[in-house]
């Protein structure tokens, strides 16, 4: 794979579509048996942790960047995002900066995660709420 070349960190067996946009390379690690989709946009400012046997579906938007808006000059702000082992980030998700996603986790298509997901849940919408335990 490329992307180590750029210092990303890729385990075995990963599949990363060669439409996925990944702004950083140096600031994303991929464990083992995942994949990232179809036209997927990792925007990587900061730290983005991808862990096994996890699938980040076509045009998931994982946005580890935003901006301070209670400082008048809106600074840039790089904050990670964690998606543990045996998670599936559905289609056309948004997750956004600081956020972790728990094993075993679902995130339904289309839903935008703005605070962390727990162990085994399934949440869906806008924002995303909890809808039931994959367990």
């Amino acid at each position: 794979v490329i992307l180590r070349l750029f210092g990303a960190s890729v385990g075995s067996e990963v599949n990363i579509y060669s439409s996925a946009l990944i702004y950083y390379p140096w600031n994303l690690k991929i464990g083992d048996h995942s994949s990232i989709g179809e036209w997927a946009l990792i925007y990587n400012l900061g730290q983005v942790t991808i862990g096994e046997r996890t699938t980040i579906s076509q045009r998931v938007h994982l946005c580890a960047g935003t901006h301070d808006y209670k400082d008048p000059a809106m600074p840039l702000v790089k904050s990670s995002i964690e998606i543990c082992d045996d998670v599936w980030v559905c289609a056309d998700a948004f997750v956004g900066a600081g956020v972790v996603i728990n094993d075993s986790s679902i995130v339904a298509a289309r839903a935008v995660v703005v605070k962390n997901v727990a162990k085994a849940e399934i949440v869906a919408g806008n924002p995303a709420v909890f809808k039931k335990f994959t367990i």
